[in-house]
């Protein structure tokens, strides 16, 4: 905690000649408990004062001397190791959650400031796939991380709705398509004539003349393309959302890049002002070869537009909109060079916020077996993913708890919470493997073994059956089990900032896999409910403490505790 690191930063100034905030930055905690609660590593001053680090720990050791909240200064190698009062920080520590409750975690550091965030964007007349999950659940984490900050959050989803495939699919439509039952045309249907179209075409070239020229109709703003455009857009939008409500995942706006299509004229017009631009086998590309980079192409030959051409539109538009102090692409690690294209270019334009547009790529989902049952073929629908991950977690309840309340809405909080978790589980950059078994593992580092912990938590508090209060005698909580504990609660806070740093809520799940084991060797050595009143009540503050904290990391995944399981 600050009060904490603080106070030890002061001790240290005078003898390092450091001041007080590199020293706040130096500081760790240690690997285990032994070793202290905080330390100074050396390796700085060694480098300054020319001596091996160990001497200079060692030194700087004897030399402090310890004053409340510091217990005990001790050299461990090239550390500085400090043992803090465990009364007193059990104290703060604890009376802080109990105070803040929903709270405890959150922080001002991003008041006044604004973060933009691009997730999800799947493309229109598609369905959601589980290729799409990560998206939408690591950009959801990263907008809970940052609304905890205090950050002002705009969460947007570019949605594909542009593009030579809606020319193809108003030529599918119209040659293929039901009249009768275009009011109740689902994403299926829609998928049918795209995939039909690509079948006729490969016998029929004179197809792909047609679609160029109806997304020409739809650019220009002819009113039979437009209309049947909006109309495939509804159907898609439809479906994504009762996909989104599952997941509740929130946006605060749908801009597809069909928004940013009378905008891309002016984008171009400001890029060759800029003379960036040049004619390359009859297309309109920014030449990146000085810094190590294919071009990047702004209009094709036939003088449609690309994905960079309307993501530099949108840039620019966002930036005039919601005037970010950083903006966020959660796209996968494919677009590496596409987004180092995008922001090059916006950077030759002038852009000094270019600098603040940053690429949150990530992994593959992967399924072990390679199979999943699903009634759309081959790919696997993230539907059907949610719907079989509710339906396995009812089947554990029927065989384990039947006669549980609300067995329906536990089975979909645990299910859908045991996706969730998986994913985010796993550092974003790496590909998740999917396995049933260990997904829904309640004894594994999963969703539902830390869901069951919660309420598990929730259970001892229903037998206490009292007003949980914060008034207790702290130096009962001394145990190494006991103070661990609160020690790990402590770290949550700090979670969160790093979380945010590295755009990773893996730091978060780890970091409540953590608090469960940390409350689990606690619990298995100490018996909470006792006939001793006064001991009672202060492991029941602990346990609240602890039920507060999971639920709190839980909830920025975006996944709910439930009291009962």
């Amino acid at each position: 905690m600050d009060y904490f690191v603080k106070s030890i930063a002061s001790l240290l100034k005078e003898k390092t000649n450091l001041r007080e905030d590199e020293i706040e930055k130096l500081i760790e905690i240690p690997p285990v408990q032994k070793m202290g609660d905080y330390a100074f590593p050396c390796y700085t001053l060694s480098k300054v004062l020319k001596k091996p680090p160990n001497s200079i720990a060692e030194e700087l050791s004897k030399t402090l001397h310890a004053i409340s909240p510091v217990a005990e200064i001790r050299a461990i190698g090239p550390y500085v190791n400090f043992f803090v009062d465990k009364t007193i920080f059990s104290k703060m520590l604890l009376k802080k959650v109990h105070e803040e409750q929903d709270l405890y975690g959150s922080a001002k550091v991003g008041s006044g400031k604004t973060i933009v965030i691009d997730y999800s964007s799947p493309n229109i007349a598609k369905h959601l796939a589980v290729h799409h999950l990560r998206s939408a659940l690591i950009g959801n984490a990263i907008y809970h991380i940052y609304k905890t900050l205090g950050y002002n959050c705009v969460g947007i989803n570019h949605l594909g709705d542009w593009g030579t495939q809606f020319g193809q699919l108003i030529v599918a439509y119209k040659k293929w398509g039901d009249e009768s039952a275009r009011k109740v045309y689902t994403v299926t249907d829609l998928n049918n004539l795209y995939v039909r179209f690509h079948q006729e075409a490969a016998k029929n070239a004179a197809l792909e003349d047609e679609a160029r020229e109806w997304f020409k109709k739809l650019e220009a703003g002819d009113s039979e393309a437009k209309e049947l455009w909006q109309h495939f857009k509804d159907i898609s939008l439809k479906e994504f959302q009762k996909i989104y409500d599952m997941l509740e995942i929130h946006f605060d706006a749908f801009i597809g890049e069909s928004f940013y299509n009378t905008m891309v004229e002016d984008t171009v017009k400001r890029i060759k002002k800029k003379g960036l631009t040049k004619i390359s086998e009859e297309a309109l590309i920014v030449d990146l070869e000085p810094y190590n980079m294919p071009p990047c192409l702004l209009r094709k030959k036939d003088d449609a537009t690309l994905y960079a051409t309307r993501d530099i539109a949108a840039a620019e538009y966002r930036m005039k909109t919601y005037t970010f102090d950083n903006m966020v692409y959660v796209v996968g690690s494919e677009q590496k060079l596409h987004f180092k294209q995008v922001y090059k270019v916006l950077e030759l334009m002038g852009y000094d916020w270019a600098n603040r547009c940053v690429h949150v790529d990530f992994g593959l989902m992967k399924f072990k077996d390679g199979k999943m049952s699903t009634r759309k073929g081959k790919v696997i629908l993230l539907e059907d993913l949610l719907i079989e991950a509710i339906e396995r977690v009812r089947k554990i309840i029927e065989e384990k708890n039947p006669s549980l309340e609300n067995k329906d809405a536990v089975a979909k909080e645990v299910g859908i919470g045991a996706v969730i978790f998986t994913d985010l589980s796993t550092r974003r950059t790496k590909d998740v493997v999917f396995e049933w078994e260990s997904v829904l593992n309640f004894e594994g580092e999963t969703g539902p073994y830390v869901q069951y912990t919660h309420a598990r938590l929730c259970s001892i508090l229903r037998k206490y059956g009292k007003p949980v209060t914060a008034d207790i005698n702290y130096e009962l909580l001394k145990e190494d089990e006991a103070f661990a504990l609160v020690k790990n609660l402590s770290q949550f806070p700090t979670t969160i900032l790093k979380a945010a740093e590295f755009y990773e809520p893996s730091l978060i799940s780890n970091y409540l896999i953590d608090v469960c084991a940390s409350l689990n060797r606690f619990y298995n050595t100490h018996r909470v409910l006792s006939d001793d009143e006064e001991l009672t009540r202060a492991r029941i503050l602990l346990v609240d403490s602890t039920r507060q904290v999971i639920k709190n990391g839980l909830s920025i995944l975006g996944i709910h505790s439930p009291d009962r399981m």
